[in-house]
């Protein structure tokens, strides 16, 4: 579902984790890292990414922000815990993992198609400026971006509207000139939410999210996001 209705959109700004990188590499890495029958790897990687939001979360709810190196540490920490494991041998070959993440294989391909075209590209995310900065240079994409937003600026963590404003002061636009471009579903919603005109490019292929306002638009990946932007 892709309407042409986005034409008044004058910025892209995207999320980083799971939406240009591929965090399907964090499993592979626990996967190849753990000796065989310790852990499903799987299963560990879904908690750990579960309890990496909610404890962002809660930071943001309780007002007790720490950078989201630390939440990703914690949230290590207690999965580790839950699976039986002392950290010690594991967790900074584990905490690397997350400073490896590779792009997508149609996310370097689309994002030069309209940087060709003049529109500014912002990345905005939960992430340290650190961790950022250092997977979008190992990309190769630190040129395609205009800006790389992280809510440590703001010290609250998406969907607090807070954070999703850094994009219209940064940009000085109105929301509905912004499109924003997510692949977490609770992202997704919540931007629309907050006024901007959506893209959920739902990868997965999970069930809509039962919250008030959906998504302007769905694809399965970003490459229907350059061919549209072509009309």
């Amino acid at each position: 579902m892709y309407p042409k209705n986005n034409k008044n959109i004058r910025a892209w700004v995207f999320d980083v984790y799971g939406t240009l990188f591929d965090l399907d590499s964090v499993t592979s890495g626990i996967r190849h890292l753990f000796p065989p029958g310790v852990v499903d790897a799987d299963a560990f990687s879904e908690m750990w990414r579960a309890r990496q939001l909610q404890y962002a979360w809660l930071r943001s709810l309780t007002g007790r922000y720490t950078p989201f190196d630390q939440v990703t540490l914690d949230a290590l920490n207690f999965t580790l815990n839950h699976f039986g494991l002392s950290g010690d041998p594991w967790r900074d070959r584990l905490m690397a993992l997350y400073q490896k993440v590779e792009p997508y294989p149609e996310v370097v391909p689309t994002l030069k198609q309209l940087k060709k075209r003049g529109t500014p590209l912002v990345l905005l995310s939960n992430g340290t400026p650190e961790s950022l900065s250092l997977i979008v240079s190992r990309a190769g994409l630190s040129d395609l971006f205009d800006a790389v937003l992280s809510v440590d600026s703001v010290r609250v963590y998406k969907p607090h509207p807070m954070a999703y404003r850094m994009a219209i002061d940064h940009l000085s636009l109105g929301p509905d000139q912004i499109g924003f471009v997510s692949s977490n579903g609770w992202d997704a919603f919540s931007a629309k939410a907050f006024g901007f005109w959506t893209l959920w490019c739902n990868r997965k292929g999970h069930s809509p999210e039962c919250l008030p306002q959906h998504p302007d638009a769905v694809v399965r990946d970003l490459r229907e996001l350059a061919e549209r932007q072509t009309d």
